[in-house]
């Protein structure tokens, strides 16, 4: 048994009904486990690596009805083309080559491909994304210039650890940048924030999108 509606239902009654999207995390979880979360609601999949959505999920218009994926694991530029084949959403763009090779790429394939800009609002060394105001808007204007890119928004990864103070000053400080630019893009809609152990705080800092794991599906082999 998947938690997907314990989860779902809390988080609802923790955000007030706002309409908070939740990204089902299934990596290294089998195909039968995305089902059963499937059946109890779940709509939208997150994972970490190209070549495990490919091979877990059924291509694009062959999934069940309403059914998306979403990579959110770092992308190496090698893998955009066989990503962009099956996600329906980017959420870890972290660099301007990337955007390029996306946006290349896009246009090989006669598709346009939902983002999300990655932000590094902890300063952790070890993670990726844009580590300064000045580099996320130039990157977001960079990607707002490209012909196949819809730019929904950030995405950030809070701090490592358990610190409820450390992750409300990340998420505040993301909250912040999104707000400055969803007045200039108006294709931003998106702030996601928050996974298993942070997502309340994030939702307090203003998330409207949360990414849950091991929640969900249990502890991962």
């Amino acid at each position: 048994m998947t938690e997907y509606k314990k989860v779902f239902d809390e988080i609802s009654e923790v955000s007030g009904g706002k309409g908070v999207v939740l990204v089902a995390v299934s990596k290294f979880h089998p195909y039968e486990m995305v089902e059963e979360a499937y059946r109890e609601g779940a709509r939208i999949f997150g994972e970490n690596r190209v070549q495990e959505m490919r091979e877990k999920f059924p291509p694009k218009g062959e999934r069940p009805e309403g059914m998306k994926v979403y990579l959110i694991g770092q992308l190496q530029r090698n893998k955009v083309k066989k990503a962009l084949e099956w996600a329906d959403r980017i959420e870890s763009v972290d660099s301007i080559p990337l955007i390029d090779k996306i946006e290349e790429s896009c246009e090989a394939l006669g598709i346009d491909m939902e983002i999300l800009l990655e932000f590094n609002s902890s300063g952790e060394a070890q993670k990726s994304g844009f580590s300064s105001e000045d580099d996320l808007m130039q990157a977001a204007e960079h990607a707002a210039g490209c012909s196949h890119l819809i730019v929904k928004g950030i995405m950030t990864i809070g701090p490592l650890g358990s610190d409820e103070e450390k992750n409300r000053r990340a998420f505040k400080r993301t909250k912040d940048l999104y707000d400055k630019l969803a007045v200039i893009y108006p294709s931003f809609s998106v702030l996601s924030m928050g996974m298993s152990g942070d997502w309340r705080t994030a939702l307090e800092c203003g998330s409207d999108e949360v990414r849950i794991g091991t929640a969900i599906f249990g502890e991962r082999a």
